[in-house]
């Protein structure tokens, strides 16, 4: 029986997590996951990597940013990898967080039909781009895109 390896490649890790290498590196820049360096400056990482790397691929899966994943992983004790009991603590946290944005989107869902897209964002009634038609107080003409115009135009 071959010995169990403590320590995985970057190749390893990507290959048996599913992932891209530049991945893990961007993973690894970003804070959730971490590395040793060995003498040749190859990356070496521990085995629970792959339990990381699957806890943030299901966090993203579900709609989470990595901005918050980091924050979960950070309440982890001594940077451990996250338990069974961790992802439900974590998911129920995020729970309220996931349903505000299915109510958004729902809510987008249904006012796209009275939207007709053509960004004049002057229509008393386009309850996307002007709700109530806050818009019409500054003047005629696609203000949002007029004042965009206007800063790219006085930009140094």
């Amino acid at each position: 029986m071959a010995p169990i390896v403590k320590e995985l490649t970057v190749g390893q890790v990507a290959e048996r997590a599913g992932v891209t290498v530049s991945a893990l590196h961007f993973y690894e820049r970003q804070g959730l996951i971490h590395s040793r360096r060995t003498a040749g400056n190859q990356r070496r990482y521990q085995r629970d990597t792959l339990r990381r790397v699957s806890f943030i691929r299901i966090s993203q899966r579900v709609g989470m940013p990595l901005a918050r994943i980091r924050q979960a992983l950070d309440t982890l004790p001594d940077g451990r990898t996250p338990t069974r009991e961790d992802w439900a603590r974590l998911s129920e946290q995020w729970r309220a967080e996931l349903n505000t944005r299915i109510d958004q989107l729902i809510r987008l869902r249904d006012d796209l039909t009275s939207c007709i897209g053509c960004g004049c964002l002057s229509l008393g009634t386009c309850t996307l781009s002007n709700p109530d038609d806050e818009l019409a107080a500054a003047g005629p003409g696609p203000r949002r895109l007029m004042v965009d115009a206007l800063k790219q135009d006085t930009a140094p």
